[in-house]
């Protein structure tokens, strides 16, 4: 590998991501990095923090259309 060649970093919807970054877990739900931390902040997406990192794990966007989908259906 020469000194122009860089490497691409993995895909948001790369299936074998066990922990997303917040902007991966937004992009996935098709919202803005503040709106995700904002459902991080109310706990309506799970999260949890490494270090000074905070993650999200790759199950919670879809945990959480779930919990969105259930709530307007019983609505």
């Amino acid at each position: 590998m020469d000194e122009y060649t860089t490497l691409a970093a993995p895909a948001a919807d790369d299936p074998t991501l066990v922990l997303l970054t917040v902007e991966e877990a937004a992009r996935r739900l098709r919202i803005g990095r503040t709106t995700c931390f904002a459902l991080i902040r109310t706990g309506e997406l799970e999260s949890i923090d490494i270090g000074r990192l905070r993650r999200v794990p790759a199950d919670a966007p879809a945990a959480y259309l779930a919990r969105r989908r259930a709530a307007k259906r019983a609505a």
